[in-house]
């Protein structure tokens, strides 16, 4: 089989979107398989920048079907947005070239609002969502009161969906959070309206699709949203988004079996950021901190909240390996790292006087635990124009070889810069 999962293996923010978008040259279909527009996948080729939050990362490339799965909830304003602006640079012209999950979920106005307004409560508390419903949304889902997309086709259907949604959701909006309740009229004929602009797009069935494209040995990437240690099961939980995000949600989330993946690739930059409220056992509050965040330019491409930043942490990237099951790693902003004098690494982590080498399972116990670094000398060298791996600095070698050494799985691509053109293929992605 030729299908291949890219996965975040940090916090999210490292790079997925570049790697897709470098990857689907060589690919024939490209799937989202979770999350929403709490997602930012930033593109850069020839220094023009495209930002995409819910459309597929291969949507750049002529040659590919971009498909959005089951396990994504859908903002439809936000997509046609999206669209709209992929069309006003001649991107996206065939309508095929974007299809759309009938069994997506919506996110709907009153997601937004709950989703807004629980965080307002829950004040120097609060857990750091994007404000843009996705875990309500998820929660409409499993508990089985979710509008779909293939219900802004049917208009009875659509009415009484919403007719029931906002019996409750009117109920909590008003009587708990006091805020205006929704009109079921204005709902339905916004979404309606909506609906006609995205009908084009439709499609019954992701899993039938990808299962036949690789039967037809098509080459079918998965492309996941977030990072591994942000899943709702095995994150640092509560501090954790509303889908699972480690690569088995790529399964699920568009309907087969893991045997039809051939390879997991985990995108790690070469140090950590993360954003929002959570443990983050490296984190600087340093002039090093600060001097990494502006390097990389870290802000988020969704929310344009400035990224917490800190060495990187092989303690962590060890859990994620595992629980993604990776076959090898895109290493992503080698470049940030120049002129450094000194680099660490995070290999243990002391707790309670105690020296573990494995990621606790209890945020509680993770926010507790301090880092035992390795050092490395740094290098100077600007890495512009470095296409192999023998070209870049022995530090910058070394570095890594040290990565793959200790984690036990190989860097097949090393970004040295956010264009498309600055990669290091050390493997090919297909064989």
């Amino acid at each position: 089989m030729s299908g291949i999962v890219v996965v975040g293996a940090q916090w999210g923010d490292e790079g997925k979107g570049k790697v897709v978008d470098v990857f689907s040259s060589q690919a024939d279909v490209v799937v989202r398989y979770q999350g929403g527009n709490n997602a930012g996948h930033t593109l850069v080729v020839n220094g023009q920048k495209t930002v995409l939050h819910l459309i597929p990362s291969g949507i750049l490339h002529k040659r590919c079907t971009c498909v959005i799965a089951s396990g994504v909830v859908l903002d439809a304003e936000v997509l046609i947005g999206e669209i709209k602006a992929l069309k006003e640079k001649g991107i996206l012209k065939a309508s095929k070239q974007l299809l759309i999950s009938d069994g997506a979920t919506l996110i709907m106005p009153y997601h937004k609002i709950i989703d807004q307004s629980r965080e307002e409560r829950l004040g120097n508390e609060k857990i750091g969502t994007t404000g843009r419903g996705i875990g309500p949304a998820y929660e409409d889902r499993a508990s089985r009161k979710a509008i779909l997309f293939r219900d802004l086709f049917d208009s009875d259907v659509l009415r009484q969906k919403l007719n029931v949604a906002l019996e409750e959701k009117n109920f909590l909006i008003e009587n708990y959070f006091k805020k205006p309740a929704l009109d079921i009229e204005e709902l339905h004929a916004k979404f309606t309206a909506l609906g006609k602009q995205l009908e084009e797009h439709r499609l019954a069935d992701p899993s039938l699709l990808t299962a036949t494209a690789l039967k037809k040995k098509k080459k079918v990437l998965f492309e996941g949203a977030q990072g591994t240690l942000l899943d709702l099961l095995h994150g640092t939980y509560p501090y954790v988004t509303s889908s699972s995000t480690v690569a088995g949600s790529a399964c699920t989330g568009v309907g087969l079996g893991p045997s039809h993946m051939s390879k997991v690739i985990g995108i790690t930059k070469a140090y950590t950021t993360r954003v929002g409220t959570g443990p983050f056992p490296t984190e600087l509050h340093d002039e090093t901190g600060e001097l990494l965040q502006k390097k990389g330019n870290e802000f988020g491409a969704t929310t344009g909240r400035r990224r917490r930043c800190g060495w990187l942490d092989l303690v962590a990237l060890k859990y994620a390996i595992r629980v993604n099951g990776l076959t090898s790693l895109a290493l992503m902003k080698i470049d940030v790292l120049t002129g450094f004098d000194e680099l660490n690494v995070a290999v243990a982590y002391k707790l309670n006087g105690k020296t573990i080498h494995e990621i606790p399972t209890s945020a509680a116990e993770l926010e507790q635990v301090k880092p035992v670094y390795k050092k490395f000398p740094g290098w100077s060298q600007s890495l512009d124009g470095v296409r192999k791996k023998s070209k870049l600095p022995k530090a910058a070698q070394n570095y890594i070889k040290f990565i793959e050494k200790f984690v036990g799985v190989g860097c097949d691509i090393i970004s040295t810069g956010p264009d498309r053109a600055e990669t290091i293929w050390v493997k090919p992605l297909f064989k």
